[in-house]
């Protein structure tokens, strides 16, 4: 059973100009138990399909599309049903944890008003469990910085707290926004590992957002690469780092100095430059490929038509089908 399944997401923000595509025909599930994760450049609407999930965007925004938990329908749901599914059955860790958690009320009161309004526990046991939560995540000292405010903790400890406050119901599914990013890389294969261990233990189906390639080729089971607000690729991991075929993922891939340090001959190449800028949200409703201005291998078809996501077939290294949306991917190698 799928835990969350999204369909023809699109999301567009009404502005004095006129409507901005974000996100246009997205289509994601992830099973129970299993990591998803969800790469490429900044602006690309990674963050606004998660945020589309729980509807977390701002009044402006319109979102089409479905979103389905465990089978349910939750673009219809009223604000007062969807209180009841964000926290709960839906968890996110937002990118700046500083503006994410309130200053005026201390981490642990934060975190115990998750436990209280969910769970239904008192006063006593939400803060015990806290604790906890607390030093699960690596924080010393837990019960002490209970009683501290956002501001009198450190980048990495706040983001830290959003991770605990996120992962305190046991969320059916969660959603991970550059949870490591503020973290140094002992606290970050801690995080890992609890994600993993979520995703293991208790069958939490978890989207990470990330920009760190190294992160989702540790943890990660699948991976969508998302430019311009559509998906362009989408594998099992083992694939896609195996035999990568849309070109923008190739460039991603190249990027990593672990790539370009392992040639054959020994010698250290360069790394792989993507030329150009992403397009701006007015030319993504175009009819033409949008990553051909800036594809080594574009052809006058893709100015003409924009590829379809279609399946390449099964892999034969994971349980994943490959997707892809290109006219003139690379050749597998």
């Amino acid at each position: 059973m799928t835990a969350l399944e999204i369909s023809e997401l699109a999301v567009r923000f009404a502005t004095e100009d006129g409507d901005v595509l974000a996100v246009k025909d997205v289509s994601l599930s992830v099973r129970p138990g299993e990591i998803l994760a969800l790469c490429g450049e900044s602006g690309c609407g990674k963050s606004v399909t998660a945020m589309a999930v729980s509807r977390l965007l701002p009044p402006n925004a319109r979102i089409s599309g479905s979103v389905r938990l465990d089978g349910r329908e939750l673009t219809g749901l009223s604000e007062r049903e969807l209180r009841q599914v964000r926290g709960k059955d839906v968890s996110m860790v937002f990118q700046e944890p500083m503006t994410s958690l309130n200053p005026s009320f201390t981490v642990g009161f934060q975190i115990d008003d998750v436990l209280r309004q969910h769970e239904k526990l008192s006063r006593r046991a939400a803060r015990v469990r806290t604790v906890e939560l607390l030093e699960l995540v690596g924080i010393a000292d837990p019960a002490r910085r209970c009683r501290e405010y956002p501001h009198q903790l450190s980048g990495g400890m706040r983001q830290r707290v959003m991770i605990a406050m996120a992962v305190a119901c046991s969320p059916r599914v969660l959603i991970a926004d550059e949870p490591t990013t503020a973290l140094d890389v002992t606290i970050q294969a801690g995080v890992l590992d609890i994600f993993r261990d979520l995703a293991d233990r208790l069958g939490t189906a978890i989207v990470l957002i990330t920009h760190d390639l190294g992160v989702v080729a540790a943890v990660a089971d699948q991976v969508a690469i998302m430019y311009a607000g559509r998906l362009v690729e989408r594998a099992g991991v083992t694939e896609l780092f195996a035999a990568p075929r849309h070109p923008y993922t190739v460039g991603l891939l190249g990027a990593l100095p672990a790539a370009v340090s392992r040639i054959s001959d020994g010698t250290r190449g360069r790394l792989v430059e993507i030329p150009g800028m992403l397009p701006d949200p007015p030319r993504r409703d175009g009819d033409d490929c949008a990553f051909a201005p800036r594809c080594r291998r574009a052809e006058p078809d893709c100015a003409a038509a924009r590829p379809a996501l279609a399946g390449t077939g099964r892999s034969t290294v994971d349980k994943y089908s490959h997707q892809l949306a290109c006219f003139h991917p690379e050749a597998v190698r």
